[in-house]
């Protein structure tokens, strides 16, 4: 009788390929995850603090006017529609639109607007419609009134702002320059057709010149396109010969000499501050570019 074979093991089942296939992917995934963190682990220190300074650089800062949050808008679309600075965050946006519009009535479910809605306006048509300078308007204080009703904010610095209502149309400037909350030098004029971009910074290279030269200080607007310009910008705009990749640099000639001011005065820097937020020589310096409204300063 002939003898069984013999087998050297247990029988092997046949595969099932559904199996192999979400074994197979499970083991790339885990693959690609422990690449991923050893790349993460060695990376040099140097390379990574140089993507999060690109990444930074290409993004700037705002303050919502609703929530008080920061948010950050990129550098691309604010150079889009030049003289724009948004005024409250996407999530705040979300929210007053769908408050006001709701859904089916031109509001997109992302919280968006379709065209002709309540999106995010153009920088001629929130200046036009209103927006921050409506309050100043409304508010329309002499200096005196302001010294009075506000004592917030920093007491060392210049102060500027710029203002045309409607815009553009009849305009003001104001600086002041304040040392331990005592003013040294202020500084307003006015133009009978101007635009609110053109005060700003006009109001900031009077300011400039409000402070000897050597004698260091800080230089506050609460224009953060004047802002982004001189700190961000203009360095860029100069390389290029004075153009930008998007279109024209408007009101160039105000920009250059300010750009030309902040090169020759290195010791004075220029920093954002917050609109109508109780700052005293922030209302101080609206109140100064307001005052060709009244018959009083």
């Amino acid at each position: 009788m002939p003898e069984r074979p013999r087998h050297s093991g247990p029988r092997k089942r046949a595969r099932d390929p559904i199996i192999e296939r979400q074994k197979n992917f499970a083991r790339r995934s885990f693959a690609r995850r422990r690449f991923a963190r050893r790349q993460t682990k060695t990376a040099h220190p140097i390379t990574s603090q140089l993507a999060r300074s690109m990444y930074s650089a290409a993004m700037a800062n705002f303050t919502c006017g609703s929530c008080g949050r920061e948010f950050s808008v990129k550098d691309d679309i604010l150079a889009k529609y030049e003289g724009w600075v948004p005024k409250v965050c996407m999530t705040c946006k979300r929210k007053t639109s769908g408050n006001a519009s709701g859904r089916g009535n031109g509001v997109r479910r992302d919280g968006g607007a379709r065209r002709g809605g309540g999106g995010a306006r153009r920088p001629s048509q929130s200046r036009a419609s209103g927006g921050s300078r409506a309050s100043r308007s409304e508010q329309n204080l002499t200096v005196a009134e302001v010294l009075i009703r506000y004592t917030g904010g920093p007491e060392t610095g210049v102060f500027t702002d710029g203002a045309a209502d409607p815009n553009p149309g009849p305009g003001g400037w104001g600086a002041v320059y304040v040392r331990d909350g005592q003013i040294i030098a202020e500084a307003h004029g006015h133009s009978e057709h101007t635009t609110n971009n053109r005060m700003e910074l006009t109001a900031l290279i009077e300011g400039y010149k409000l402070v000897p030269e050597g004698e260091s200080a800080q230089v506050w607007s609460d224009s953060q396109l004047c802002v982004n310009t001189i700190n961000q910008w203009a360095a860029g705009w100069a390389k290029r010969g004075w153009r930008r990749k998007s279109g024209e640099i408007k009101n160039l000639e105000l920009v250059k000499e300010l750009y030309a001011l902040a090169q020759e005065r290195p010791e004075l820097s220029l920093t954002w501050i917050k609109a109508h937020s109780g700052n005293r020589w922030n209302e101080y310096a609206d109140a100064l570019a307001t005052a060709y409204r009244r018959a009083e300063k």
